[in-house]
């Protein structure tokens, strides 16, 4: 039965039917659904390959372009429009809900082969959300004014683009993480297509076939969304190693902790090693202890970033300490490490102490707001993989630093690797004293990540320390000197300021540690 005949055009004010209501509505659902998967495809692509505005640009480019594909090739399905509709919902539905456990299991398993994924599973997303609407208007075209039909089907599918992208960060991934996230849409794209069946069930041919490639298709998508912590465990038990003690996915990253039998307790922030329990006292004692010293009797500190309390549990060592700032974006981060009992006892239950007052905002808000000077202040921020950390290492960001550190006071930065990442880490030092400050580079060497760098920015020349506190573990005095040696394939280089209108530090770090990793 040719379903574009079944109706003749709708005369003027007459009341839609049912049909075309539960129409519109699938119309919302769809583009719900796509949106979906637009935005796991390119946030998971941002969080295993980096520079989210790169991935971001290029995975809804092409997915925009395959939609014009399926847009164009709709005008070669001519006949048995419902059934066709069913059967592109379904291929949605599984291809679409699958997406980000696909792309989750082939980075830890074929790594090589992430990208073609990657892509191939966009493109043919996106071909088939192309093909949608245009059905769903042809459908409908008998039936309502062309007038009304167009404004009606667009409204209802930016309606739905609404709803998904204030939900997305919000609710869903927060509450459900990427993989059942996408499985929860598929199985609407499934129900979707069960709605076609019942309603068209007369015109269609097959109608058991279809049946059985509804239920078989929910009942894959139910049963991904039961185990889809098992489908995580897999994919990140491979990537990580070790066993997984804890992880969660937050609107701002990813955030695992493993436990081996070398390294001790790792965690890792969308992928990034971020310290290992074996040899963070190194990390950590390099980072506060030169600038704490030196100052000489610091009361008011800032910690921005290091939400893990590993650097304010090194500030605490200080008699003279009266306050902490910690300024960490993720509530998940602080609150993982003050409630979690073992990780907590890495820190010290720092973060518990009353001398310590956490704020979850962004630390360049945070800066642009009115209040406190301080003595001391701690930027332990990850590195600038992307251009919403890269901001953090801008002249604009130190402008903003320097007006609320103490005329004696000093902040020390994490600069990456000065021998991996050479021009990376003195474009940082070219950026602070381009707002007025005097930089005084360091480093250290921290097994898990190789050569570190960090810097210290001030108004006064940096003095070494004639004492520090007892009970450390790398740090003496004797040895402090040596950290500020820079040899010859680490020292200084010509580099430009790194500016918000430019961001040229991801670029160079992307470049630089890209090497590494193609080595």
């Amino acid at each position: 039965m040719n379903t574009q005949a079944q109706a003749a055009p709708m005369p003027r004010g007459r009341s839609p039917s049912a049909v075309e209501i539960a129409l519109l509505a699938s119309v919302f659902v769809v583009a719900a659904c796509g949106l979906v998967y637009e935005l796991t495809a390119a946030a998971l692509s941002s969080y295993l390959l980096g520079d989210s505005v790169l991935q971001f640009s290029t995975v809804i480019g092409t997915y925009l372009f395959a939609m014009g594909v399926g847009s164009w090739l709709s005008r070669y399905l001519e006949r048995q429009l419902p059934a066709h509709f069913l059967r592109i919902e379904l291929m949605v539905a599984l291809v679409g809900g699958g997406l980000p456990a696909l792309l989750f299991l082939a980075s830890a398993y074929i790594p090589g082969a992430f990208r073609l994924l990657l892509y191939g599973l966009v493109l043919a997303v996106g071909v088939l959300v192309g093909l949608e609407i245009p059905l769903v208007m042809r459908i409908l075209r008998r039936n309502v004014q062309l007038k009304d039909l167009v404004s009606q089907v667009l409204t209802f599918d930016y309606l739905g683009a609404l709803a998904v992208s204030i939900a997305f960060p919000l609710l869903l991934v927060p509450q459900l993480g990427m993989i059942r996230t996408g499985l929860l849409f598929g199985l609407m794209n499934a129900a979707v297509a069960l709605w076609a069946l019942w309603m068209f069930r007369h015109g269609l041919r097959r109608v058991g076939a279809h049946g059985v490639a509804c239920a078989l298709t929910l009942g894959a998508l139910a049963c991904a969304f039961v185990f889809a912590n098992r489908i995580t465990s897999l994919a990140e038990d491979k990537f990580y190693q070790d066993p997984i003690v804890f992880s969660a996915t937050s609107p701002y990253q990813r955030i695992v902790v493993t436990r081996g039998h070398a390294a001790g307790h790792r965690l890792f922030l969308n992928g990034n090693l971020q310290f290992a329990e074996r040899d963070e006292y190194r990390y950590h004692e390099a980072l506060v202890h030169p600038v704490m010293a030196a100052h000489g009797a610091p009361k008011k500190i800032a910690v921005l970033g290091g939400g893990d309390g590993m650097a304010v549990r090194e500030i605490l060592k200080y008699p003279s300490v009266d306050s902490v700032t910690l300024v960490e974006l993720d509530p998940n981060m602080t609150r993982l490490f003050t409630e979690h009992e073992t990780l907590a006892a890495l820190n010290g239950g720092s973060l518990k102490s009353p001398k310590v007052h956490i704020v979850n905002t962004d630390a360049f808000q945070w800066l642009q707001q009115p209040g406190d000077i301080f003595d001391v202040i701690v930027v332990d921020f990850p590195d600038p993989t992307n251009f919403a950390i890269g901001k953090l290492y801008t002249s604009s960001f130190y402008a903003l630093l320097e007006k609320r550190l103490a005329a004696s006071g000093y902040a020390v930065i994490q600069t990456t690797s000065p021998l991996v990442a050479r021009k990376s880490f003195w474009t940082v030092a070219t950026t602070i004293e381009s707002v007025g400050l005097l930089a005084t580079p360091y480093h250290a060497h921290v097994p898990s990540f190789g050569e570190w760098g960090y810097i210290i920015a001030s108004r006064r020349p940096y003095r070494l320390p004639d004492a520090l506190p007892p009970g450390l573990r790398f740090l003496s005095v004797d040895t402090l000197p040596l950290l500020f040696d820079f040899p010859r394939d680490m020292a200084r280089v010509p580099t430009e300021v790194n500016r918000l209108s430019n961001q040229i530090l991801v670029t160079a770090y992307e470049q630089e540690w890209g090497k590494v990793a193609a080595h």
